[in-house]
């Protein structure tokens, strides 16, 4: 009998580890699987603000 995965149009990259520390494989990954990011840190910095502001709030 066929595999139904087969036909799926994706597949995830290769991991590295097992259970609760596997991740996926750094040197496997490239720009077509959606890697990067340049927006993070600016991202990460609108978070913490908000979470600050937040905070003030409260208090």
């Amino acid at each position: 009998m066929n595999d139904p995965l087969d036909k799926a149009t994706s597949k995830a990259p290769p991991v590295t580890g097992e259970g609760c520390l596997s991740r996926y494989d750094p040197d496997a990954l490239g720009p077509e699987d959606g890697t990067d990011f340049p927006d993070a840190a600016r991202l990460w910095r609108q978070i913490q603000d908000s979470q600050r502001d937040d905070g003030d709030q409260q208090a």
